[in-house]
């Protein structure tokens, strides 16, 4: 009888030794964090956008025709959008090679700093326009840190996210959105009732001060926050070996492309928030500004209830559907807004700031977040949600600035920037008609082409 071999031992699988090594994925503790950091990120950079509808035309520009004033001071806003590629092309390389976490650090003490250095500003009476340089450097990072911030906050909570319940939470960045504007609305509601003097002498520092708060509240979670599993396994097998912007620009530049033009539909919110705020409360409408800002608070603090709603029902009926009912809902009530606003009715103004931004915008703050890093592979998700989103959103910062000039004098001179609203929305439904459905797609799959996808896959609705 010959010598028999002992079977060999079975190696266990590279595969199965880095799951073990993972990270679990902890859905809530992204979720809190991706809220703080957003809540910090869009309060900075909304009272900014209120300064800059009530204070900045006063005390960063020379005197003489307020109407240059005030465009000068809506450019400075929408500048920031600007630098937004930049810092989302440069941060989301290091979000795709290093990590999720690390870039989001470093994008949340950009923007605390550039904040609570604007609130230390000389002005144009005490500088000229050294002041006005420094002010638009100051919108410059914000807007390079705000650029980074939604497409890391957003791709690291999606892939922390169970199956079936991506949209959920991931919609609480935007939730953060919501908490963000809500605070820099509230803060300034009684800095607005103080006497001008008051109010363009110290008052309005007040609330980018204060921002050192939320700074410290957020870096405190997200130091204790881990990269999503999913990351740190493309680390070690599919890390992209160039520069993962130009790899997503060079395999998936379509859907770069489809993510800019859908991106438009974040014009109704500046033009909301921004322009509306300074058209209600200037002289022409005439209307209180601490009831104008009463409006913003409220109307979007209830979105804080109605985002996650968004994101559950996405989870449920596809990330599309409820995108193409925001769209036209806004529409339609962006003129039953500025209606309102021109007609004075406080009453009409509330019910359709509530529908146009509690109701149909919050179909789009519940879903983007989620749709957009849905639509690339994990190796350049960060950078290709990036690129697509900040330059789509190029158009939404100098939004307010177009609709000041576009508005007409008389009654009916918010015609057209109703008009120029409603036609970016239509531009977004189009594009957001040709996306792929993802909902149901699982995370190692997104967007990978159907060839690559594992044949025993469960049956996917990204078709």
């Amino acid at each position: 009888m010959g010598h028999v071999q002992p079977p060999a031992p079975v190696a266990e699988p590279a595969v199965l030794q880095r799951a073990d090594s993972l990270p679990a994925k902890t859905p809530k503790k992204a979720a809190l964090a991706s809220f703080l950091g957003s809540t910090l990120e869009y309060y900075d950079f909304f009272i900014y956008g209120t300064a800059a509808a009530l204070v900045f035309p006063k005390i960063f520009f020379p005197g003489g025709d307020p109407v240059v004033a005030l465009l000068g001071a809506m450019a400075t806003f929408g500048v920031g959008y600007l630098a937004r590629p930049l810092g989302g092309v440069i941060m989301s390389h290091f979000g795709d090679k290093i990590g999720r976490k690390q870039a989001l650090m470093i994008t949340l003490v950009i923007m605390g700093v550039a904040s609570i250095g604007i609130g230390f500003l000389p002005t144009y009476d005490q500088i000229g326009y050294w002041a006005t340089a420094l002010l638009l450097a100051g919108r410059l990072a914000q807007g390079f840190s705000a650029g980074a911030e939604a497409a890391g906050a957003s791709t690291l909570t999606m892939e922390h996210s169970p199956e079936g319940r991506r949209g959920f939470f991931t919609s609480f960045v935007m939730t953060g959105y919501a908490s963000g504007m809500v605070l820099s609305t509230v803060v300034f509601i009684p800095l607005a009732a103080l006497p001008e003097e008051q109010l363009l002498g110290w008052g309005w520092r007040v609330p980018f001060w204060l921002s050192a708060v939320v700074l410290l509240v957020a870096y405190w979670i997200r130091t204790r926050l881990d990269e999503p599993p999913v990351f740190e396994e493309t680390v070690e097998t599919t890390k992209p070996k160039g520069i993962p912007a130009a790899e997503v620009l060079k395999t998936q530049w379509r859907d770069v492309l489809r993510v800019a033009l859908v991106m438009l539909f974040s014009v109704m919110q500046t033009t909301f928030t921004v322009y509306a705020l300074a058209y209600a409360t200037g002289k022409g409408i005439g209307l209180d500004r601490t009831l104008m800002l009463t409006v913003n608070a409220v109307t979007i603090g209830l979105s804080m209830f109605t985002i996650p709603l968004a994101g559950i029902i996405s989870d449920r009926f596809g990330r599309k559907k409820v995108l193409l009912v925001g769209s036209l809902g806004c529409a339609v009530t962006s003129f039953g807004y500025f209606w309102a606003i021109s007609e004075h009715n406080i009453a009409m103004i509330f019910v359709f700031g509530f529908l146009n931004m509690s109701v149909f915008y919050s179909c789009w703050n519940g879903v983007w977040t989620v749709f957009f890093p849905e639509m690339f592979p994990a190796p350049v998700r960060y950078s290709g949600m990036a690129i697509g989103s900040q330059v789509g959103l190029i158009l939404t910062g100098f939004a307010p600035a177009i609709a000041t000039v576009l508005a007409q004098p008389g009654p009916g001179g918010w015609i057209p920037v109703a008009v120029f609203t409603v036609a970016c929305l239509a531009v977004s439904a189009i594009a957001i008609a040709t996306a792929r459905e993802t909902h149901k797609t699982p995370l190692e799959e997104l967007g990978l082409p159907r060839e690559q996808r594992p044949v025993c896959s469960s049956v996917s609705a990204d078709a």
